[in-house]
Formats: C-alpha cells, structure tokens, sequence
C-alpha cells in the first residue's frame, strides 16, 4: 500500500494541471452549450424528437450532442446505441425501445418521467438514488454524462462501471465493493475529496489526471486503413486531420443503433455478387470506424508494403463529411510520419482490406522500424512471434478469474482454448496483476523463458515444496483424487515397493501459496472435462469458492488439516465438441465462471489463397455446421493459422483441409458422407463411393471457392 502511495504521490506531483486548463474550459463550455439547448426546466415536455437519435433530423438532438458533439466532457461512444434507451432504426425498421413497453409513446414518456426524476434526486444531493430509476437502468453511461452536465460538482465525467472500479481500487486501501453504476461513481468522488492531495480540484481535473495515471484502456486499438486506392486520398488525410474511406451510398454511421441494422443497409447498396459473407466482413470494416476511441492507432498504408504515417485518434474520433465530393467516412487523427516506411514481407491481407486489425506483432514491427522478415536476437521476424491474446480477452479472463477464483475456457475445437490459458498466464503472471500492458507480447524465445520461469518455485527446494507460480496439468478419463488432492502410491523402497501417502499437485499448490500470500499462483487444467472432476476434487469442491477459500478442512486419508488460500486460482479449458457445458456437474458449474471463445474470422481477415478468401470460408463452412449440428460443433479459426499468421499457400491450405478440418468433420458426421457432402460439398466428397475425391491442391481450391463462392474478386475494397 505503501508503494501505491506513494506511486501517486508521484504522479501528482508531476502533473501540470495549467497544462489542461484550456480542455477543462472547452469541457465547460460544451456544458453551457448543452444546457442552453436543453434546459433542465423543458424536460418534463421534451418530444422525442428532440432527444433522440435516428430521425430525419436527429443531429439537433439531444442524444447526438451528448454522443458525438460534447468530447471534452467524456466520451460515452462506440457500441451499441441501445445505451441510448430509445431511438429510430437507421434501416427504416421503425424504433429501438424495451420490449417491456408496447409503444414508442409509453417508452419515451417513462424514460423522460426517468430523467426528470434523476435531476430532481440530484439536486437534492441523492445521486446514488438515481440508480433505482427502472427506466433508465440500462443507460447507465447516458445517465451518468447527462447528470454530469446538469451537476459537475456532484460526480466524477468517468461513464464506465469498470473504469470507476479500477480508480477506486487504485485510491482505496480496501477492495472496492460492487456497487451500482452511480453509487460507485460517488463512492470514488468521495475518496477523492477525503484526500487532501486533490484539494482544490475540480471533477474534470480529476478524471484528466486519472485516465493519464493509470487508463485501464492501455491496451489499444491498432487499425490499417488505406485512404483510397493507390493512396490518392493521402495528401487531403494528411493535410486535415483525418484518415477517409469510401462506401458513399451509406451516409452518416452515427445514425445507425449497431453493427447489424448497418449491414441490412449495406447489403442492399453493396451486395457484393450475393455474397452474404463478403456483405458481413465489409460492413463490420466501415462499423469499425465508429469503434475507435481517442488514443486508439490507425496505420495509413498505400498497397500491401508501404506505411504512410500513423496517426493517433482524437475527440471526435468518427466524423461524416457530406461536404466532401467522395470519401465521406472519416476518423480525426493526428499523423506522425516518423512512422513512414516499406516493409519487405508485404502484407498480403492489405490489398484487399480497406480497414483491418493490425495485429500486436506487426504493430510492433512498425512502432520499431523493423521491417517483417529482418533477423532479431530471436531469430527471422514473421515466423517466430507469439502473439499476445487480445485486450477483450485478458480483461474478461482476469474479471472471470477475480470473481469467482476460478474459470474454464470452453468452446469447438481449434478456437484457441489452449493458447489462450497459457498467454494468459504468462501475461497475468509476469505483467498483468502489477498494472502493465495488456498487449504484452513475447518473441517464442521469451514466452517460453517467462513460462520456464513462473514453472519453477520461487525458493530453494529444500523450504518448500517445488512448485512455481504456474503449474499445467491435463485431466483425462483415469486421473483421480489420488493424483490431484493425495493418495496411497507405490514407491521404491530398500524391501522393493511399498505404499505411502504422497500429495498431489493441487496440495502441494497450495503448500506453496499458503507460504507466500502475496504472490498468485494459477493452476491451468487443460481438457478439464475428461476427468471425472466431482470425484478428483472430491470434498474440496465447496472449499473453491471465494468465501470459503481458508477454511479448513479434515482430508479423509492423511487427517491432515487443509485450506485452499485465496491466492490460487484455476484455469481449465474445455472442448465442447467432446461434451456440452450443459452435461457438466451442477456443482461444478456454480463454482467456476465461464469464458466462452467462438471461431473468430477477423483473425483471418483478408489473407486469401488463390481466389479463395478464408475468413469467408470459414464464415460459410461454419454457417453449415451451425445448421446440420450445432454451434458448438463449428471448425476454429486456428486450423487456418500457422505461427498465429492465416495460411498462405495451396500446399499449407490444403494440407489443413485434409489433416485437420476433413477429419473432424467425419467425426461429425458418423460416416454419413452425405452429411458430410452437405458441409464441405460434393465436388471434395464422392456420396456414392463413400469416399473423399482425390483432388491436387489447385482442384481443392477451385472446387472450395465454388461451393462456398467466395472468390477474391468479391472481396476487393469499395
């Protein structure tokens, strides 16, 4: 606690509030701005109209002010519009409202009835109150932004849930309690106001200082955009501020409530020769304009080698520019052209993607100046890297992992259950738990050096038992108490073999972190549905729980007294195509959180072989198996992977198809190769032989990009 103090202490003093005085009075007058439009007094008549978005005339709204025209008071962007309780469908559908309600009118007049309530609770100085508001419980950013506006002085402009809980638990010497979205935004004002180290601050100061203390969105976004073929757009980016991109038959993103009402609209202007799968990769292109956030990267390239600049988003992150002749769609950066150069691996991927994912081994590839393929220390750049899991991830494994202590990573096969475990643990391990980069990554050298060392104990053998923060172990059918908990085993002995009561690795986890209560220690169980897990953790299945972590108990062969410490956490994976979550025991399933990981296509977003596009084919494979049997039976996107990058040629391609995704498929299907035609099509499969056509790797291609149609020419940009 110390440390953290004086950490802070640090940063205060170190912080140049002068410097941002200029955004605090911008951030007051986009207040001002609001409440002339708005007056708290017009509430209890305010039409629909007028606040929400959607309509003919919804940029005068009070939702679209508060969303994309007020950014120095915090930003409430990106995501769904359903935050903004009600609001008319961009696809002409009619209106977004709870279904609780059977109108439009009843909708709006509640969610006003809800406001206007919300400002008199806050001018009585019961804020907090405001969160048992029914009607506005499922907008509770929009909430907090809009009693911001109206009462600077009695909350912190913090929108996020998680966000004030990682503030909170930065400045609090205790855990901070779960409470409700406004509650716990008092709760941390209040720390605040108790410490005299920010006397004289002003809410806006605060949160400026706390987001560039410790921003719990340290890991970002990084997206390759191209302005325009061949770059032509380039010099007008470059000149004003922003990075373009075309689809001009869709107007203004900020109209549309979500991903999926812009696809409707975007399918019917660009259809893309009737390829549903090419509509959805290219829609959620342009949607990913309106998900960056300040401080988020975009890398300008031209062609698939060449790095323009890089540019850091600033408020007001996505603008719609009709006054542009085309290239309407736009994003506010500032660009920083150090970044230029020519990478001598060309990004294959970059020549048919307009906005793409770059991913955490590329980016750091650019931000070095190392060109892919150069020599590092750890060898040849491109086929030695180990990419980090994603930031979404990270967060919801280690959410997962502190509420309940332990998790279980579950999904079809080839989603990366096992990858996941162990570069998770390697992250939360060596970096998470003290507050570093999400997006940590290692070279395959250094993840394997970090793994090697959480593997081993952290003190001489001979004062404690051998183990390390880390420990893998992998249930199958005829693992037992014996080998997890303790057990009777033979042993050598001068008389030949004998019997004696020996540990288990779990007990002998908890040995260990029992000696060192400060340091965690995770325990990764791979397959954890092979096992019989009611009988290997025997009794100590209730002592996993988080109020029951301590507690001893008697362990029936050794009588020994035993406690499972709170710093032991585990980790399983499990396939779901071997058994469902839903046949797993009761008890277990109470006990540990699930994470679910679906195949993910935009890992294989634009990278193509032949005329074959692979996210596509997955996307359309997997659409198959989803209807013949199941989701949780689809083909993960690591069977299209090598080294973390999608495969490249028809040799490697094919040799995937017919080692890996064919196999499982029949396993699937049972032999019926006529369901097995149904999947993968009959020009691989031969229904009336009951075999697999012998096809050359050329044939493969052509005979996968017919069935599926999903040829190269239908991916190319706008």
């Amino acid at each position: 606690m110390d440390s953290k103090r004086d950490e802070l202490d640090q940063a205060i003093r170190t912080f140049d509030r002068d410097a941002l005085a200029a955004r605090v009075e911008d951030a007051a007058r986009q207040a001002e701005q609001i409440n002339a439009e708005f007056p708290l007094d017009e509430w209890p008549n305010l039409t629909l109209d007028r606040y929400a978005l959607g309509h003919a005339g919804y940029k005068s709204s009070f939702c679209y002010r508060l969303e994309f025209k007020s950014p120095e008071l915090g930003s409430i962007s990106g995501g769904s519009s359903r935050k903004l309780l009600i609001y008319a469908k961009s696809d002409g559908s009619g209106w977004y409202f709870d279904q609780a309600y059977l109108d439009r009118e009843r909708a709006w007049d509640d969610v006003r009835t809800g406001f206007v309530r919300a400002f008199e609770l806050a001018g009585q100085g019961n804020i907090a109150e405001v969160d048992d508001i029914t009607a506005l419980r499922t907008g509770p950013a929009l909430t907090a932004k809009t009693l911001y506006v109206y009462f600077p002085d009695e909350l912190l402009p913090i929108y996020s849930q998680a966000h004030v809980q990682h503030f909170t638990e930065l400045l609090s010497p205790t855990k901070a309690p779960a409470l409700t979205p406004l509650t716990a935004n008092r709760r941390l004002l209040t720390l605040v106001r108790e410490d005299e180290r920010f006397a004289g601050w002003s809410p806006m100061e605060v949160m400026l200082f706390l987001y560039g203390w410790a921003d719990p969105r340290a890991g970002r976004a990084v997206m390759k955009i191209a302005p325009g073929e061949g770059a032509r757009f380039w010099r007008d980016c470059r000149d004003g501020g922003f990075i373009c991109v075309g689809w001009d038959s869709i107007e203004d993103l900020t109209a549309f409530g979500s991903e999926e009402e812009l696809r409707a609209v975007f399918a019917a202007h660009y259809p893309y020769n009737g390829s549903s799968a090419t509509v959805t990769t290219k829609a959620r292109e342009l949607w990913r304009l309106t998900q960056l956030e300040p401080g988020d990267r975009v890398v300008a390239n031209e062609g698939v080698s060449k790095v323009l600049a890089v540019g850091t988003v600033i408020e007001p992150g996505y603008v719609y520019r009709p006054e542009r002749p085309e290239f309407k769609h736009t994003v506010a950066v500032t660009w920083d052209e150090s970044y230029a150069q020519t990478l001598l691996e060309p990004v294959r991927r970059w020549g048919v993607t307009t906005i793409a994912p770059v991913s955490a081994t590329l980016w750091r590839q650019i931000r070095a100046g190392v060109s892919a393929g150069t020599p590092t220390a750890e060898g040849p750049v491109g086929t030695t890297e180990v990419e980090a899991p994603s930031d979404r991830h990270l967060r919801l494994v280690t959410e997962a992992l502190e509420r309940k202590g332990q998790a279980i990573l579950f999904g079809p096969p080839g989603t990366g259950k096992t990858h996941l475990a162990l570069r998770f643990a390697v992250w939360w391990l060596a970096h998470g738990r003290a507050g570093l980069d999400p997006l940590a990554e290692f070279g395959t050298s250094e993840f394997r050096r970090v793994l090697a060392a959480l593997s081993a104990p952290s003190r001489p053998a001979e004062t404690r038992e051998k183990i390390g923060q880390l420990t893998q172990v992998t249930f199958h059918p005829s693992y037992g108490y014996e080998d997890f908990i303790e057990g009777f085993k033979p042993v050598k002995s001068d008389d030949g073999l004998r019997l004696e009561l020996l540990p288990g690795i779990f007990k002998r986890v908890c040995r260990a972190a029992a000696d060192e209560p400060d340091r965690a220690y995770l325990v990764v169980i791979d397959e954890i549905n092979r096992g019989n897990v009611s009988k290997i953790f025997g009794e100590l299945i209730t002592l996993l729980e988080v109020d029951k972590r301590g507690i001893e108990v008697r362990l029936p062969q050794s009588t020994e007294a035993f406690a499972v410490p709170g710093n032991v956490y585990l980790l399983g994976t499990m396939n779901t195509a071997d058994r469902s979550i839903r046949l797993l025991d009761a008890a277990l399933r109470r006990r540990f959180a699930f994470y679910e990981l679906l195949p993910d296509v935009e890992l294989l977003e634009g990278a193509y072989v032949g005329r074959l596009h692979l996210d596509n084919l997955l996307d359309s494979l997997n659409s198959r198996v989803r209807a013949e049997l199941g989701r949780e039976r689809q083909v993960g996107h690591a069977f299209l992977l090598r080294d973390g990058r999608p495969l490249a040629t028809e040799a490697d391609l094919c040799a995937a198809i017919r080692g890996d995704v064919i196999p499982l498929l029949q396993e699937y299907a049972y032999d019926d190769y006529g369901l097995l035609a149904r999947l993968i099509g009959a020009q691989v499969v031969d229904v009336e032989q009951q075999r697999l056509r012998e096809l050359t790797d050329d044939e493969m291609v052509e005979a996968l990009s017919a069935e599926f149609q999903v040829g190269l020419a239908d991916q190319l940009p706008a």
